[in-house]
């Protein structure tokens, strides 16, 4: 997995953080890449009251305290001989990460799910969700866990998305070899289907069951040799026990294929188009993550352009 040389950890938790640290400091060793560890504390509201009233930037102290828990956090790895950067920053997090990969190139950002415990409780929370909309450089967000081995890593693919240019070749670019990093078994899966098919089966427009099967045929022959040509550059192939041709809608394909193969990361892109600024994260994609319990490594088409600016 040697592509990434700026990685950004964001420690916006206090537990939960050792394993997805770890990783990280693993990717950044193995990368030679520069790792920067970083939080953000939220605007206190008194900062003003304290300045006038004692004296006192409580931001600069809330900062000053983040900041030594996060270089205490950092010391087994810091002394493993790899430098890392610490940084806390005030604002709103999500603001303040894109904005820092703008300003200093981070070409990879990880950090550890929130855990929405809402009405409609999921993994991601709302910096994660924020971020895999508008971070324009790939989003790995990890499960808060005790185990830094993955054992399955998904990467779902279109081989059929011609408007995000060069990203389904770049969803295989990091699930190929980060798998071979983890030692984890890769598990390829595209969805397939026929349009208006139950109009052609069930209304007033059915046509003959030979004729449907027969076009259903030919659809996916036509998916199958559209996925063999995107995987013939990795070495694999629909006759493959680890690549799956599955018939049905995207995001259920892709939720079952993670309940059923019990993965441990899903690597797919999150934008339904490339190249429109503050365009909202594609229907597949925000389906996926509705339903996700596992880790995801989301990428964006290199035509993006995040709606937040510096």
């Amino acid at each position: 997995m040697k592509r990434f040389k700026n990685i950004l950890f964001v420690a916006d938790r206090e537990d939960g953080l050792q394993a997805a640290l770890e990783r990280a400091v693993s990717v950044a060793q193995t990368n030679q890449a520069r790792l920067t560890v970083m939080d953000i504390t939220p605007e206190t509201g008194l900062a003003d009251y304290f300045r006038q009233s004692f004296g006192i930037d409580l931001n600069a102290q809330l900062r000053e305290h983040r900041l030594e828990a996060l270089n205490a956090l950092m010391g087994p790895h810091t002394d493993a001989g790899h430098a890392i950067y610490t940084k806390v920053v005030t604002g709103t997090p999500f603001i303040e990460v894109v904005q820092a990969v703008q300003r200093n190139g981070y070409d990879l950002v990880i950090k550890v799910a929130q855990h929405n415990t809402g009405l409609a409780a999921t993994l991601f929370g709302s910096t994660d969700m924020h971020l895999l909309r508008k971070c324009p450089c790939p989003v790995w967000i990890d499960r808060p866990a005790e185990t830094t081995a993955y054992q399955r890593v998904l990467a779902a693919v279109d081989p059929f998305d011609d408007e995000s240019g060069n990203l389904q070749r770049l969803i295989l670019d990091l699930a190929t070899p980060l798998a071979e990093r983890e030692q984890a078994a890769l598990e390829v899966v595209h969805a397939w289907a026929l349009p208006g098919e139950s109009i052609l089966r069930n209304s007033r427009g059915r046509i003959p069951d030979n004729e449907l099967e027969l076009l259903l045929q030919n659809r996916e022959e036509h998916h199958r040799k559209g996925l063999n040509a995107l995987l013939s550059h990795y070495d694999l192939d629909t006759g493959k026990e680890n690549v799956h041709l599955v018939k049905g809608k995207p995001a259920l394909v892709i939720s079952d294929c993670a309940t059923k193969q019990k993965l441990d990361l899903i690597v797919m892109g999150t934008l339904g188009r490339a190249g429109i600024p503050g365009l909202i994260i594609g229907n597949t994609a925000k389906d996926v993550l509705s339903e996700a319990r596992t880790a995801l490594l989301a990428v964006k088409p290199s035509g993006f352009v995040s709606p937040v600016t510096r």
